[in-house]
């Protein structure tokens, strides 16, 4: 049996051809099935849509009001399939991601340009906040993906490792001397302490594993931005617990040193996540490949190595 859908379509045909058989044609139909699902129509319609004649049918006044609609409506359908096989061909569309300032600039941007090259007509829109707030953006709908500090203890969110980072302390010229010798947790509290703010995943992180040595920091200064941490301590304000991979340019220019720790802070990652519930977008599912796709190379890389 035909369904509403399809007898629209064939009344939608024989109303521009105004006739049966060329209706028939079109449609790759013999012409009593397209006579029978027409009256089909007419039927279930409760009137009648076609004056039929020897030469051939013409729309009714109610035909003809029907007909409006069911063209109009036929169009924005086919315009919706249009715009849907535009966006999985990713011609069109839009990824929105939560990410913060310090992981967009030292770690997300070549991925973003890549993924730009790729589809430059996917509107890429950034959403900023800390990882507690991107994984709230994400349980909310605002954005797709999230690129967060891990870990995270979320079991309805999918996590993907994409690389690990290394939590150092740093000081600027004032406190140089220290450089010289390996230090302790304990001798660092010793001295003016510079650390992101308490809210920030990447300081709670290091505040919970000194305190599994007894060390229960309060900071002199807290801030909000991984920058910020880096400027006070260049200005000599403090000791300061920075990430190194987003450091280098500090260190490599002599603005900042490393300090020697008797006992190294573990590695922390940094990855991506979403929801485990909510199939990915095609464009997220992009974006994600292209980033595991360059983690599993530069791991190649490194075994040759």
């Amino acid at each position: 049996m035909i369904g509403k859908l399809d007898l629209y379509r064939v009344f939608s045909v024989v109303a521009k051809n105004n006739s049966f058989s060329r209706a028939a044609k079109d449609l790759y139909m013999t012409q009593p099935a397209v006579s029978q699902a027409m009256m089909q129509l007419e039927k279930e319609l409760g009137t009648r849509l076609f004056n039929r004649t020897p030469k051939g049918v013409t729309l009714t006044t109610e035909g003809s009001l029907l007909f409006e609609y069911t063209n109009s409506a036929l169009g924005l359908l086919d315009a919706g399939e249009e715009k849907l096989l535009e966006f999985k061909n990713l011609t069109t569309g839009q990824l929105k991601i939560g990410v913060g300032d310090t992981i967009s600039r030292f770690f997300l941007m070549p991925y973003l340009e890549a993924f730009h090259t790729m589809y430059p007509n996917i509107k890429l829109q950034m959403l900023n906040g800390t990882t507690s707030e991107i994984c709230n953006f994400i349980k909310s709908g605002e954005v797709d993906i999230g690129l967060c500090n891990f870990p995270i203890e979320d079991a309805t969110l999918q996590l993907t490792v994409c690389t690990d980072v290394q939590d150092i302390f740093v000081c600027g010229e004032k406190y140089k001397t220290l450089v010289s010798k390996s230090l302790s947790y304990q001798d660092l509290l010793k001295f003016p302490l510079v650390f992101l703010e308490k809210k920030s995943n990447s300081r709670r992180y290091v505040e919970d594993y000194l305190v599994g040595y007894g060390i229960h920091i309060e900071p002199e200064f807290e801030l909000g931005s991984h920058d910020l941490v880096l400027e006070f301590a260049r200005s000599n304000l403090g000791i300061a617990c920075v990430t190194k991979e987003f450091s280098k340019d500090y260190l490599q220019r002599g603005l900042l040193y490393e300090l020697i720790l008797e006992e190294s802070i573990p590695p922390r990652s940094i990855g991506i996540c979403y929801l485990k519930t909510v199939p990915l977008s095609r464009a997220a599912t992009k974006f994600v490949e292209i980033i595991e796709h360059k983690r599993l190379n530069t791991r190649k890389t490194m075994k040759k190595a």
